[in-house]
């Protein structure tokens, strides 16, 4: 064996470390793996199911007005989240590369850059208190301004 050719301290470093070593490898071997092998499902996050949108609710509907909110409250984190994840990847890669950046860089920053906009068109200048309704509302009056501004240029 390898191990009898081998130094008096290394002999005594391997004996310790089977002495602490054995339990935990038995306990993960023994509960561990067995138990993770019987659940094949992953749990990641909570996944909540698509609710009719404000303009699809009744207006004498409440219950439907209110998933509509949750839905729009949910979906705000989730794009706040996503743009703070591009705005740290950007800035990060700015700091990687240094003089290179501007050229390195360029897929991040347009990334981040058109979820920014994206963002701002969609929950921009309605303050932070905002609700659903008021998203829609900012939504319809863009699309009336933008069909308005395609006749003025047509004509």
């Amino acid at each position: 064996m390898a191990d009898d050719n081998a130094p008096p301290f290394a002999k005594v470093a391997m004996g310790v470390f089977k002495i602490i070593d054995a339990p935990v490898t038995l306990f993960r071997e023994k509960f561990v793996i067995p138990n993770q092998e019987k659940s094949t499902h992953k749990w990641y996050h909570r996944r909540f199911r698509r609710v009719p949108s404000f303009d699809e609710c009744d207006v004498d509907d409440p219950i439907c007005m209110y998933e509509a909110e949750e839905q729009y409250r949910r979906d705000k984190l989730v794009d706040n989240q996503i743009l703070k994840i591009l705005r740290q990847r950007k800035i990060e890669c700015l700091a990687w590369e240094g003089p290179d950046a501007s050229r390195k860089c360029k897929k991040v920053s347009e990334d981040y850059e058109t979820s920014a906009t994206n963002w701002f068109i969609k929950y921009g200048d309605i303050g932070a208190s905002a609700t659903g309704i008021d998203a829609y509302m900012k939504q319809k009056h863009r699309l009336i301004w933008e069909r308005r501004k395609a006749a003025r240029e047509e004509a």
